[in-house]
Formats: structure tokens, sequence, C-alpha cells
């Protein structure tokens, strides 16, 4: 692969890698608000570009141009690329960020892993979110698909054998194992009524678990903040029908009564429970500001 390093930029000692990239499941941008929280509040530094050309389908993910009084002055090409910093507390942090590649998936991720361990990375984070039959009254739980049965347990996970498609980050992660490096996925399991919309609550225990698996600290008050005010918009909607309130409150009874049961969550069986689908409709417009 025609992976370019940045010259002169020196990368921080033993960082934690967050692979963050677009393009794959991510309810509630769960994974999108939090690399954005990390590039808005980590300075960072380009250390690695791969190619775009033999990555991406160019008419699928398109470079963006400036058109200043009809006169084309910039384009940007989407790529893949990983950027270099500290936290607030000196700690190494490295960010794998941009489009999911369309094609060459195999040179990708052995170039990735080739970097993580030339970066002595610690750690290797991916991060997403998927649709739960999950209520947003109760705290966002994660699940974890990782290198080893400790790191999995350190987190929680949904018990049983389960066979799915995969994303690029997910090759990530099981290839750091055949290299030694540990690894794991987080996911955030998002309501499935506001799946189809940001909400910040599933991005700020997504980077709150980082920050205690990883050892970093973050600037996280912005994202309490607008999880907090996301839930109030919610709780406001929900109010408003009998019939939400109704299926909000079977919801919380199957979670709790999960949580009794088995400390790393049973499956919720969503078959007993109402469509999100009219909720979900009705909290996109609410939260758009448009009347009902």
């Amino acid at each position: 692969m025609a992976t370019r390093l940045s010259d002169g930029v020196v990368p921080p000692s033993s960082p934690v890698l967050v692979v963050a990239l677009e393009g794959w499941i991510d309810a509630g941008f769960a994974a999108a608000t939090a690399s954005g929280i990390l590039l808005g509040t980590v300075d960072t530094e380009l250390y690695a570009a791969f190619d775009a050309d033999e990555l991406l389908d160019q008419r699928a993910r398109r470079p963006r141009m400036t058109v200043d009084h009809g006169i084309i002055t910039d384009l940007v090409w989407p790529e893949p690329t990983i950027r270099v910093g500290t936290d607030r507390l000196g700690n190494g942090l490295a960010l794998l960020v941009g489009p999911e590649p369309d094609y060459h998936w195999r040179g990708f991720v052995s170039d990735v892993v080739a970097i993580a361990t030339s970066l002595e990375a610690r750690l290797v984070v991916s991060l997403g979110g998927f649709p739960a039959a999950a209520p947003h009254t109760r705290p966002v739980r994660l699940a974890a698909t990782a290198t080893d049965r400790a790191l999995a347990a350190r987190v929680g996970f949904v018990p049983g054998v389960i066979e799915a498609p995969s994303g690029a980050a997910d090759v990530v992660v099981a290839r750091c194992a055949e290299a030694g490096l540990p690894a794991l996925g987080l996911w955030a399991r998002v309501p499935h009524y506001v799946a189809a919309m940001p909400f910040p609550a599933a991005a700020l225990v997504l980077l709150e678990s980082l920050e205690q698996l990883g050892g970093l600290s973050l600037d996280l008050k912005e994202l309490r903040e607008s999880a907090d005010s996301s839930r109030e918009k919610v709780d406001q909607l929900i109010a408003q029908s009998a019939e939400h309130a109704e299926m909000v409150r079977q919801l919380e009874e199957q979670v709790d009564d999960a949580a009794g049961e088995d400390a790393e969550g049973s499956p919720i069986d969503a078959g007993r429970l109402p469509s999100g689908d009219e909720l979900a409709a009705e909290l996109e417009r609410f939260l758009r500001g448009e009347t009902q």
C-alpha cells in the first residue's frame, strides 16, 4: 500500500490508537460524535495518510470543492489518516479517522497494524454504536468485541455466538490480536428509536470508557452538557404520548430485569416491544424544531 508518513512529526510514546472510520454501523452517530470531540479537543498532527486512489471509490466519496465567484479555489480529497497528539496529562493518543476503505482491506489493515506496532501502541480501540432495545432513561451500556476474554470482561459483552458482517475497524482489531497488540471494539447500545439521529450520551459513554481503559484524561464537559440536553428533549416528546411512554416503560422493565439476572447483560427480547419507527420519525422532527 502507498502509505505516506509525515516528515518531522514525532509521535507520542506508547499511544492509545483509536479507530473511528466513517461508513460502518454507527447508531446515534456515536463514533462520529466521539471522534469529532477528540479532534476538537486534542491538538493533533497528521502522522500518516493512506492512498485514496487505491482505497476509495471516488464516485461514492467525491472530493469537496470550494468555488469562489465561479472559480474553483480548493479541492479536498477524502482519505483515511492517522493523527497523533497527547491528552491533557501528556498521555499519547493516535486517531485513525476518515472514510472506511472501499477496496484493498487486507493491505490497508496490514499497514495500520504495522504503524500501530511501530508506535508501540499500548492499546487499540475501535468505536461504534448499534441499535438496541434499550430506553434512553437508563445509562447507555457498552458491548465489547476484544482480542481476549479479559479485555471483553472489563467492558461487558453480548453472550452467545454471533455471526455478522464486519467493518474494517473490526478487521483491525482481529489483526492486532495476531500481532500481539491488545485491542477491542467498544460498541454503545443505542436506543433503537434514536439510532438514526445524534445521541450524545452514546458518544459520552464511549469516551468515558476510553479514558478508563487507556488511562487518558479527556475534556468531556461540553459532551456531557449535550447528552443531558438531548435526553431532556427526548423526555419532552415521550411525555406527550401515552403509547410512547408505555414503550419506554417496557424497555425499562426489561433492562432492569436483565441487569438483575446477569451482570453481563442478557439479550433483550425486542419482539415483545412496540415498534419505535413512529417515535423515531417524531423525534427527528422534534429535534429539528419542526411542529407536529
